[in-house]
């Protein structure tokens, strides 16, 4: 079967996959939200260790969500050959904008380690997801596989 050049099949293929992983990761968010006072007494039964993971689990489950998505949108640029794209939106996200208001949020706000952890999680890791899905909704998919058939026929002879 030959899949060179097959937009509705690669197209399908980021629709199910970004499907799957967000369904994972709601799943996973609920146990951890609705299971977060039995998970805390795994690791401690200390009450300073168990009001922190009671702080931090919707920042928690936020990351599940947010990092169940985002990797496999980046995967399907990459695959669609937009690695340089995937690189500056990860730089701009991660370094010009998380980092710094993850920085803003601890030293400025007194925000704590959750604040550092929010601040990477909605400027990074949330607008990367967000921006890589306006990318991916907004392809051209019969235009991208008709590039990948000129690339495969190039790159064959």
């Amino acid at each position: 079967m030959n899949l060179e050049g097959n937009a509705k099949g690669a197209r399908f293929a980021a629709i199910v996959s970004v499907t799957t992983s967000l369904v994972i990761g709601i799943f996973i968010c609920l146990i951890i939200m609705i299971f977060h006072n039995p998970i805390g007494r795994i690791f401690s039964s200390s009450k300073p260790v168990l009001d922190a993971v009671n702080d931090l689990t919707v920042l928690l489950a936020f990351s599940i969500l947010f990092n169940s998505v985002q990797p496999i949108l980046s995967g399907v640029a990459v695959g669609s050959g937009w690695q340089a794209w995937v690189a500056y939106i990860n730089i701009a996200c991660y370094y010009i904008i998380g980092v710094p208001l993850g920085f803003l949020m601890e030293w400025v706000f007194h925000q704590g380690i959750g604040g550092v952890w929010a601040g990477m999680i909605f400027g990074g890791t949330a607008l990367q997801t967000l921006i890589l899905a306006i990318i991916t909704i907004r392809c051209d998919w019969e235009k991208e596989g008709a590039k990948a058939s000129e690339h495969v026929k190039k790159w064959s002879n």
